[in-house]
């Protein structure tokens, strides 16, 4: 009898052991697959069992959450979606999360280590914190000026404070209501089938994830590269530019839409848009020079975060001189975000100092304690004072008499340029309508804020385009929005 329990328990020790290898070799070796697994749904219940943190927009949440009573407990809401949906992103149970909702997820969500009273709390304790709270740069007023001039078109705009690189409005046109894409089911599916079949692109970030030709607004980079290479030591000096201009080593001509552009001075080149004088500016400073230049100004940075990441703006470093000659009128190959014309208008305005642009002010956790702060930093120091302060002088002039006329604020010093930017196969798409602008209020002693307006206006007479005409407007708009702050 004592034989038969001793196997008995012989047996029952061997599958003990044998039970424990099992669960070891899957916690050490399968844990990470089976977490993975799209079948395992234990990590969507635990994810959705709490609430959001909330994203703010001054002292206000522009995000919530609601109740839905099933295993999915959680599931986000937005108020006035569409206005800010080019900030927060969404957050989706079926889809994701982009945009803050994406690089801020952690933060969001409770899991970040940064929300817990003890380093690796959460790992001991294996649980998390309530979501923390995320307080962008954006002025609600600003952000609502830049929606309402762009609605019924499509397009963007980017406004930052020149001073501290904060972002005050960040819109892209047409939008959509990120709440539509929340939950799950057959509603939600629908409803991103649509949004990416509909060819206004409505979930595009226009603002920083589209680039376009900038057209006549990156004279200014132009500009900027002539005076400090000293190719322009006087700005008021003749350039001895023909007009029209002969491309280098071609037979082609580069016309002017304007008057006045034969042998003009950079500051009437700047003051009434010449083509001939900044393309031929830009082959006398040089394709290194001009590389340099436009490198100082965010061009050709592809690891820019706001915290979501920026689409690299581009400045060829390898072309011939004619090439050189159309980029530096912002044409060929040359693209720029609306952030990055944003950038180039906020360097000039902060005297050549241009400050990294970022949309995240805090972090704070649940109950409102800071537990991170995104401080003003450098990005780089793009021309000397002096180079700024004639800059400024020319986009003034261009919206006290030039092409810029539309910005102008009464009372307010306002600088501005224009920018017409042909695209399409042999320029035959309706052209894209620039405005980049800064401005300062009256005793103030620094610009309160830089704007980029591009308008693709697919609707309008292509007669209309022009970013005097269209996109200056809304330039005026936002600045005044930002100056009432």
């Amino acid at each position: 009898m004592i034989r038969y329990i001793r196997r008995a328990a012989a047996f029952c020790l061997l599958l003990l052991v044998a039970l424990l290898v099992n669960a070891a070799r899957v916690q050490l070796f399968e844990a990470e697959e089976l977490n993975d697994n799209p079948a395992n749904r234990r990590s969507a219940i635990a994810r959705y069992d709490q609430a959001r943190g909330n994203i703010l927009v001054g002292d206000r949440p522009v995000t919530g959450n609601r109740r839905t009573g099933e295993q999915l407990d959680y599931e986000r809401t937005y108020r006035h979606g569409p206005l800010y949906a080019p900030v927060t992103g969404y957050a989706s149970q079926t889809y994701g999360t982009t945009l803050i909702e994406n690089a801020e997820d952690s933060v969001l969500s409770g899991t970040d280590s940064a929300l817990t009273p003890l380093p690796f709390w959460n790992d001991f304790t294996r649980s998390r914190q309530p979501g923390g709270d995320v307080v962008t740069t954006v002025k609600a007023s600003v952000q609502r000026a830049a929606y309402d001039g762009l609605r019924g078109r499509r397009g963007a705009v980017a406004a930052l404070e020149p001073s501290t690189g904060r972002i005050l409005a960040l819109v892209s046109t047409p939008s959509y209501d990120p709440e539509r894409l929340s939950g799950t089911g057959s509603a939600v599916t629908e409803a991103w089938t649509r949004l990416n079949a509909a060819k206004s692109l409505p979930m595009l970030n226009r603002a920083i994830r589209q680039t376009y030709p900038p057209g006549s607004t990156f004279k200014i980079v132009t500009a900027a590269a002539a005076l400090e290479s000293r190719v322009v030591t006087d700005p008021d000096a003749p350039t001895d530019t023909p007009s029209p201009y002969v491309l280098p080593n071609t037979r082609t001509t580069l016309p002017d839409e304007s008057r006045g552009c034969e042998n003009a001075s950079l500051a009437d080149a700047i003051r009434v848009s010449c083509n001939t004088v900044m393309a031929h500016l830009g082959v006398r400073v040089g394709l290194a020079g001009m590389a340099e230049a436009a490198g100082k100004f965010g061009f050709n940075d592809s690891g820019l975060r706001i915290p979501s990441g920026v689409a690299r703006s581009n400045f060829d470093t390898d072309m011939s001189e004619d090439q050189l000659a159309l980029s530096s009128i912002g044409q060929f190959n040359t693209t720029a975000t609306p952030l990055q014309m944003a950038m180039v208008a906020s360097a000039v305005a902060g005297g050549g100092d241009l400050r990294r642009p970022h949309l995240v002010d805090r972090v704070t956790t649940h109950d409102g304690d800071t537990v991170r702060q995104e401080g003003s930093r450098p990005y780089e120091r793009v021309m000397s004072p002096s180079t700024a302060v004639q800059l400024q002088r020319m986009m003034v002039d261009t919206v006290e008499n030039g092409t810029g006329s539309n910005a102008a604020i009464d009372g307010v010093r306002v600088g501005g340029k224009t920018g017409t930017a042909q695209h399409g196969v042999d320029n035959s798409g309706i052209p894209y309508a620039w405005f980049i602008s800064w401005a300062e209020a009256p005793g103030s002693g620094r610009p309160a804020v830089a704007v980029a307006v591009v308008v693709e206006d697919a609707s309008a007479d292509r007669a209309d385009i022009s970013g005097g005409g269209s996109a200056a407007p809304i330039a005026r708009a936002v600045m005044e929005a930002a100056l009432e702050e």
